[in-house]
């Protein structure tokens, strides 16, 4: 089971992984929040964990214009 976290702070380094075609996950991602234009992005952000711990950590996400972010999961902890 994956371990509950919240984002308490902004996002940086922001980079795009894949777009388009390169997303496997993309016709499940159309089917589940709709059709648009699909990126997996990753990041650095503060977040609580669910024990209250705060750490840094790389997270991964998917992205796309007028729906916004979804999916977000720890990649590493820093």
């Amino acid at each position: 089971m994956r371990q509950p976290f919240e984002i308490i702070g902004p996002i940086s380094d922001v980079e795009t992984i894949a777009a388009g075609s390169g997303i496997r996950e993309r016709a499940r991602l159309r089917r589940i929040y709709g059709p648009g234009r699909w990126r997996k992005r990753k990041g650095i952000a503060e977040i609580r964990l669910g024990d209250g711990a705060i750490r840094r950590a790389e997270l991964h996400w998917y992205e796309a214009n007028g729906i916004g972010r979804r999916e977000f999961k720890i990649k590493y902890l820093l």
